[in-house]
């Protein structure tokens, strides 16, 4: 018979003090810029408030059809999200924790049952957008990430893989 410590390492892995870190960051904070690609190649960087959708272990983002970024991601889906700790007067700002996630965004088919998984995702985050959930021309959009860089200070820096960064994506506790 297994001892009960023993079967726990198994179900709960140990993790790194690093993807504690990011946990708390991703689940904190709420607005991320968002790097998209214009037709014309250049850059393009927005701001979107995001939430996690925990099963799926995605970025959900609510956006117009009319917005810039909107067009980008549709025609061309790799994107980029930087998260980060807001400025704290007088701490240097080079050492600002932050993550740069990459992913592919997917406009999700409204009534869908990952539209509706995302939806509750979102407006538990920000229940005051419940009313731009009923425009036609807001649409959700899936994040998934593929790999992150995270910045956790100076000296502790690490490239993260998909599985890595879904892990981070867990509800804390």
């Amino acid at each position: 018979m297994l001892e009960r410590p023993f079967f726990r390492e198994i179900l709960v892995p140990h993790e790194s003090r690093l993807t504690l870190e990011l946990r708390a960051l991703l689940h904190s904070q709420r607005v991320a810029a968002l790097a998209t690609v214009n037709d014309d190649a250049s850059p393009f960087v927005s701001m979107v408030p995001f939430a996690i959708e925990p099963l799926l272990r995605c970025l959900v983002i609510h956006v117009s059809g009319l917005a810039a970024h909107t067009n980008n991601l549709q025609a061309r889906p790799a994107v980029s999200v930087l998260v980060m700790w807001s400025e704290v007067p007088g701490e240097p700002v080079h050492a600002l924790p932050r993550v740069t996630l990459e992913g592919q965004a997917k406009v999700l088919e409204r009534e869908s049952t990952v539209w509706h998984a995302c939806r509750t995702a979102y407006l538990e985050r920000f229940p005051e957008a419940e009313f731009m959930t009923q425009l036609s021309d807001f649409r959700f959009v899936a994040i998934e990430l593929k790999g992150a860089r995270q910045v956790a200070g100076f000296g502790a820096a690490r490239s993260m893989d998909a599985g890595e960064v879904r892990q981070a994506l867990a509800s804390a506790g």
